[in-house]
């Protein structure tokens, strides 16, 4: 059977009760789905600001839905002003976190040997992470697409020993498509996917066939069934239509229709 990962990105968005009624709102409509379909293969994940985690982890806790965290810090701990660790981060029962996402590198200046860094703690700390790369219009429309994927790959997954490959998500999102409302076409899509498991077996051999590969890049409700039913794509990464929580059911329901 298929594996799908959906996980919403709330980003830098939700204050206090705000998030509650978001985490509260998806908890009840989730109570609602088939639980049998709800197992190892199909996960669902949210993601809030690193300030709501304490109170969403208390909320979810005990439900179908997996906490994560929008970033952490590349070092352990120590005299690191501002920043966010991965113990820190797993002490509120978070199992996900993600990096190397588009805005972290476009505004924060993060690269791939940061990215690099990061997953090689949250690894050996026996989490999860959901590593996201992709091109700009400027790549895109140069033909670099497959270049820059593929170097994206080798430095952010360097020296990652193939036993961790299960523990690591790849988000394909196309840097033109995210937040525009302009979502990648299927075909673009598809043969990104495509490449990515192809230069995933490089790296990781066999294992590579059970590895995530979500797509994210204004995913919603209306094009989630479409882009989810393509034989490559495993999830996605949703930003604005996560904050909605009939929006995020509806894509969940279309990831579910995919799968069975």
């Amino acid at each position: 059977m298929k594996r799908m990962l959906i996980a919403g990105n709330w980003k830098m968005n939700t204050v206090g009760q705000e998030a509650l009624i978001l985490a509260k709102g998806i908890i009840e409509k989730v109570k609602e789905l088939d639980d049998e379909k709800l197992n190892e293969n199909f996960g669902i994940l949210i993601c809030p600001p690193f300030i709501n985690i304490p109170m969403v982890s208390e909320t979810v806790k005990g439900t179908k839905i997996k906490l994560g965290a929008q970033n952490c810090s590349d070092k352990l701990q120590g005299a690191f002003t501002g920043e966010v660790s991965v113990p820190m981060i797993k002490h509120f029962g978070c199992s996900h976190i993600i990096i190397g996402h588009s805005e972290r590198r476009q505004y924060y200046h993060e690269n791939d040997y940061s990215i690099n860094q990061k997953l090689k703690i949250i690894l050996e700390s026996g989490l999860n992470a959901i590593v996201c790369i992709g091109e700009t219009l400027d790549e895109r429309q140069s033909g670099k697409t497959y270049e820059v994927l593929s170097s994206q790959l080798k430095e952010g997954l360097k020296e990652i020993q193939p036993n961790f490959s299960k523990n690591i998500v790849i988000a394909y999102e196309p840097v033109w498509a995210i937040g525009t409302g302009v979502s990648a076409e299927t075909r673009q899509v598809e043969e990104a996917h495509s490449a990515i498991r192809k230069e995933l077996e490089d790296i990781f051999g066999h294992k590579a066939k059970e590895m995530l590969i979500q797509y994210g890049g204004s995913v919603n409700e209306k094009n989630a069934l479409e882009l989810l039913s393509l034989e490559d794509v495993n999830g996605a990464l949703i930003g604005g239509a996560s904050l909605k929580v009939e929006s995020f059911i509806s894509i969940i329901h279309s990831a579910l229709k995919s799968v069975y």
